[in-house]
């Protein structure tokens, strides 16, 4: 099939790339030149485990383009995706003005019948509002469909996710676009869910929303656990064995964050009241993950007793493992908080410095995890990279004023780390 995506991002280059692995002709549109010139040139302009590869093969291939064209786009595909940005606004509704300016756009340049799918995560009824667009805009007056077909990638997984998906959702105004967007998921071999094009923008936030839900339920748990003695990896992989509940999202930590759940959720919660059905629930979840990150700023500073001018190591900067992303990162809060007190940071991550630095720009940044701890007052992880488990622990405790690690994410091992000499502060342990 002849594919086109506009947008590039995290959304829209691992959509573009798969689907030309599929064997698909792909074209990716964007409107920042700077970025378009990137990729053609083999560059990247985010980090994404196997993405790379399979950019650069299928664009050596001839089976994946890049234009800054919406023009160039649409004539050459019958599949039209929408992947661009949906920025939250103050009020916590999201910015749909990408949306409508690439609809206006679409709908100036058919001349034929399209399939414009939506991947971007919108509130309930953009579909229709898309739809409306683009008959009001096309000169040519051409038919075409719109479809909801919402994304449901974890950033540092995405290629993975996107190739082995749990399920795919098509939601549809009509049936003429269903057996084709069929024929185009059907080499995933995934359960193929078809509903209306509302029911579909709800599911992507539902989903979202339960799984920020699950987070802050055993982030509740685990300030329970440490006021009783108890231990969260106990109780959670206890509840977790009931198949009802699963094990997944049930780590504590310092909350959840990155460009999709903080995001979403207040949009939901938008959503709900302008359609006079409050949900008071998201609002709690919002609430507990807020004072996770303000219980794990305390811990620190009851242990340091003043924050001010101490020097402090920070493993992790990306809001999770396996990306470069920094956006809502709970590591990037927790830095700009002990940066308020007054302290002093060295911190390091794998593959989010460059991002990090202009938001960071008062920190040390160093490239050698095993050196961040030298000099400072006290260690702390703060993103749950697995190399991070193979740091060198003697020589942390050696290079540390005094031998205090504070882990936001229960990646060591409590006892382990007090037999090494450490004063170990975890989450719910």
């Amino acid at each position: 099939m002849r594919l086109t995506i506009i947008g590039t991002g995290y959304v829209g280059l691992v959509t573009g790339a798969c689907f030309a692995e599929c064997g698909h002709q792909v074209t990716c549109v964007d409107c920042d030149a700077a970025k378009v010139a990137l990729l053609r040139g083999g560059g990247m302009p985010i980090y994404e485990p196997g993405l790379e590869e399979l950019v650069r093969q299928n664009a050596a291939a001839g089976r994946l383009y890049f234009t800054e064209s919406t023009k160039e786009g649409v004539e050459r595909s019958d599949i039209i995706f929408i992947a661009v940005p949906t920025p939250p606004l103050p009020d916590g509704s999201v910015d749909l003005s990408f949306m409508e300016g690439v609809s206006r756009d679409i709908a100036s340049h058919m001349t034929s019948y399209k399939i414009v799918v939506d991947k971007s995560t919108v509130p309930v009824k953009t579909g229709e509002k898309v739809a409306e667009t683009i008959k009001r805009y096309c000169p040519a007056k051409v038919e075409f469909d719109v479809v909801s077909n919402p994304e449901f990638l974890r950033e540092g997984f995405a290629v993975e996710d996107f190739m082995r998906p749990d399920r795919v959702v098509i939601g549809t105004l009509s049936a003429r676009p269903v057996a084709a967007m069929k024929e185009l998921y059907e080499p995933f071999d995934a359960p193929i869910i078809v509903t209306d094009i509302n029911s579909a923008e709800l599911i992507k936030h539902a989903a979202n929303s339960f799984l920020a839900l699950k987070i802050s339920y055993i982030n509740a748990i685990s300030a329970i656990c440490e006021a009783s003695g108890a231990n969260v990896e106990e109780v959670a992989n206890g509840i977790g064995m009931d198949a009802r509940i699963g094990r997944r999202f049930l780590n504590a930590g310092l909350g959840f964050g990155g460009s999709c759940f903080p995001k979403d959720l207040s949009a939901f919660i938008r959503i709900a009241e302008q359609l006079g059905v409050p949900f008071d629930l998201l609002k709690e979840v919002q609430r507990i993950n807020a004072r996770q990150m303000d219980r794990f700023v305390k811990k620190i500073a009851d242990t340091l007793w003043v924050l001010k001018g101490k020097k402090i190591g920070v493993l992790g900067l990306a809001f999770k493992q396996n990306t470069d992303d920094v956006r809502s990162s709970p590591a990037i809060e927790l830095c700009r908080r002990l940066l308020l007190e007054g302290a002093v940071l060295r911190v390091h991550d794998p593959k989010a410095m460059d991002k990090a630095r202009p938001i960071l720009p008062e920190a040390v940044f160093v490239e050698d995890m095993n050196a961040v701890a030298e000099g400072c007052d006290a260690l702390v992880v703060a993103t749950e990279w697995p190399e991070f488990k193979q740091l060198d622990l003697e020589r942390a405790r050696k290079a540390l004023s005094h031998p205090i690690l504070f882990d936001g994410r229960n990646l060591f091992d409590p006892r382990e780390l007090e037999q090494l000499g450490f004063i170990y502060k975890s989450v719910g342990r």
